[in-house]
């Protein structure tokens, strides 16, 4: 599906269940073999001997393809600019089952600023993933790489010219479909945003400073949450 009609059913999915009456836990839905930090995310799912309040499902894409993604819409599942406790909880790799669950026993327990990280990240995907934002970006970075070029490029003789036809028509079924419907049919109105100037250094140093300070304090959090809960286990 096309980004712009898929944003559009993310804010419609995202209405479609109020904050208060949705289920208390951290959901995930897709392919876990795509990465081994995913197929390590599967151990936090539901078991006989423990519930880390994370709900993982599985999703099989070679039969969602089959199917024709009628079960799979992304808008029911519903960084560079991000930042962690505004737009996203943070979550470490190597400890991931333990921070869901304090992260979900967090937010239970703070309704109100875990629905406003919910909607500012929200927001972040609404008004800044925008394909526009997209096509700006890309064209900066193929200008900006263009100047690193130290040759003068030139197209390879047996090069093939890739087209609409060419790309499109030979699908079939919803590749063939969404294809055609993101295709961009007139060039943009509008010039491409102003490039802004570089960050100096100490900008981008200041900036994950920020980042790390934030993740540290949470794992402060996370750690004297399970402290309490294995004393009052014992």
């Amino acid at each position: 599906m096309p980004w712009e009609d898929m944003l559009r059913a993310i804010k419609k999915g995202r209405k479609r269940t109020k904050w208060e009456q949705r289920e208390p836990y951290a959901f995930w839905k897709g392919n876990p073999h795509v990465a081994k930090n995913r197929l390590d995310l599967m151990k936090c799912n539901l078991s006989d001997q423990y519930d880390w309040n994370v709900r993982l499902y599985y999703k099989n894409w070679s039969k969602v393809v089959d199917e024709g993604f009628n079960n799979s819409k992304l808008e029911d599942q519903c960084t560079y600019s991000m930042v962690p406790m505004q737009h996203y909880w943070p979550i470490r790799r190597q400890d991931k089952c333990r921070d869901l669950k304090f992260a979900v026993e967090w937010g239970n327990n703070h309704t109100q600023q875990a629905q406003d990280i919910g909607k500012a990240g929200s927001k972040f995907i609404e008004e800044i993933l925008t394909m526009r934002n997209v096509y700006d970006y890309m064209f900066h970075l193929l200008n900006e790489y263009s100047k690193l070029l130290k040759y003068k490029p030139t197209v390879p003789s047996k090069a093939r010219r890739i087209c609409v036809e060419s790309t499109a028509c030979k699908q079939k079924g919803v590749w063939k479909e969404f294809l055609f419907q993101s295709l961009v049919k007139s060039p943009s109105n509008k010039p491409p945003c102003e490039l802004p100037p570089p960050y100096e250094p100490q900008a981008i140093q200041a900036s994950m400073d920020k980042i790390e300070n934030i993740d540290k304090q949470v794992e402060k959090w996370g750690n004297v949450y399970w402290n309490k809960l294995n004393d009052t286990n014992q």
